[in-house]
């Protein structure tokens, strides 16, 4: 809730507000793929984040309208009945996004009701880039990286102060849902999960105080970061952002203010340079489009792709002739979550070492990640893959990777059969 821009335009500009989440049905069906396009875990860390925000919504006497049904259906039904006269939501431009948002305007088509769209997920601001168009997009990060950082500047953080008057909706309460009613298994959290975090703008600021300040971990983040064991190898801070429970500028702005109280060094900027990579995969997702999907991807590169039932199964299911693969992929489905070494690392098995059509990787991750987000997902897998941004085009060796960062076998041992060593 705190540092949006487009609630803050809302509040600003309209009394009283209404806030409304639609857990729309169609992102809880099974993908083309296979597999259910929101599994267990991240669903139920996105219900914990709507929980929260209900809540903290309510301290400011704005109700948050929760349905189960279509936006276009939901929000049709509240501008009819509620004589809304404005919506502002935040700007997207992926497909299915860009689907629903055609479909909710002709929804409403019919009702004098005025659209304000903003872009409010970046770390910098389309507007702040030293590009002149998107299409200016440089196709290596480096080059990327180092235009923002001369030339960019991140924007100030927005905090909204007011309370507004209460409306009739705040004596309704619409009801969380639970894991039952989109058909998935309520499950028990693994006791040797690297995330034992719970979803929620209160637990995300929670976590970036204990990064920071109050274990200093930041302070060591490049040394740790390609750690795979236990929560504070690395900041976890992505599945917060990938929902937007809290933004970019926020963790950005609490290193600076880090930095100048506490230290300055390579892992305070280590972590920034990550926030510009999340960054850089928006950028490339705005500037290509539907080309992250395709097979070729933003190269159009043709590669002799194999789709086989068999070495998909025994990728998933940790059965892969690679020990340090197995440990990765059993993490995943056992928690939905694994390391950033883990991802490369399986990535590359499932695209380079299978040449297995990697869309299936990437929708497999759609599934399971907890802080599955549509732009880095795919813009990953697609350097993995060799279609994306990589003109290096690099194969891991994974036995080798498996020697330096797991030399003594300890995280293959959290997660493989002991009786194996």
């Amino acid at each position: 809730m705190n540092d949006n821009a487009v609630l803050n335009h809302a509040v600003a500009n309209n009394n009283p507000v209404i806030a409304v989440y639609c857990f729309d049905p169609r992102h809880f069906t099974t993908t083309t793929f296979g597999f259910k396009k929101t599994g267990p875990y991240r669903a139920q860390f996105l219900i914990e984040t709507i929980k929260n925000l209900k809540e903290t919504l309510k301290e400011k006497n704005i109700t948050l309208v929760v349905s189960l049904t279509k936006p276009e259906h939901c929000i049709s039904t509240l501008v009819k009945n509620h004589n809304i006269s404005a919506v502002y939501y935040q700007k997207e431009w992926t497909q299915e996004e860009q689907e629903v948002e055609h479909l909710v305007k002709e929804s409403i088509k019919t009702s004098e009701v005025t659209l304000h769209s903003y872009y409010d997920q970046f770390l910098f601001h389309p507007k702040d880039i030293p590009f002149s168009s998107i299409n200016e997009i440089p196709k290596i990060y480096t080059a990327f990286r180092k235009a923002c950082e001369k030339k960019a500047v991140v924007r100030p953080l927005v905090n909204l102060e007011i309370n507004l008057p209460k409306t009739n909706l705040l004596n309704e309460d619409y009801a969380i849902p639970k894991l039952k009613d989109f058909g998935l298994s309520e499950f028990t959290v693994h006791p040797n999960t690297a995330f034992p975090y719970k979803g929620g703008e209160t637990e995300g600021l929670k976590r970036i105080n204990e990064y920071h300040w109050d274990t200093n971990h930041i302070a060591s983040y490049k040394e740790t970061r390609n750690g795979m064991i236990g929560s504070e190898y690395s900041s976890k801070y992505s599945a917060w952002l990938a929902n937007g429970s809290i933004s970019a500028r926020q963790i950005y702005w609490d290193i600076k203010d880090y930095e100048k109280k506490v230290k300055k060094n390579q892992s305070t900027y280590w972590m920034i340079f990550e926030l510009i990579w999340r960054d850089y995969f928006m950028y490339i997702s705005l500037k290509y489009g539907n080309s992250i999907f395709k097979l070729n991807g933003i190269l159009s590169k043709d590669y002799n792709w194999n789709k086989s039932k068999s070495a998909l199964k025994q990728w998933i299911n940790g059965t892969t002739p690679y020990d340090f693969v197995n440990a990765n992929m059993i993490e995943l489905k056992e928690t939905g979550w694994m390391s950033n070494r883990g991802r490369q690392n399986v990535a590359s098995y499932w695209a380079k070492e299978l040449q297995q059509d990697w869309r299936i990787g990437a929708s497999y991750f759609e599934s399971l990640l907890i802080d599955y987000d549509v732009h880095s997902n795919y813009g990953n897998w697609m350097y993995n893959a060799g279609v994306g941004n990589d003109p290096r085009d690099r194969k891991f060796n994974i036995q080798l990777q498996a020697k330096r960062y797991d030399p003594n076998r300890e995280y293959r041992k959290l997660w493989l059969n002991d009786e194996l060593f």
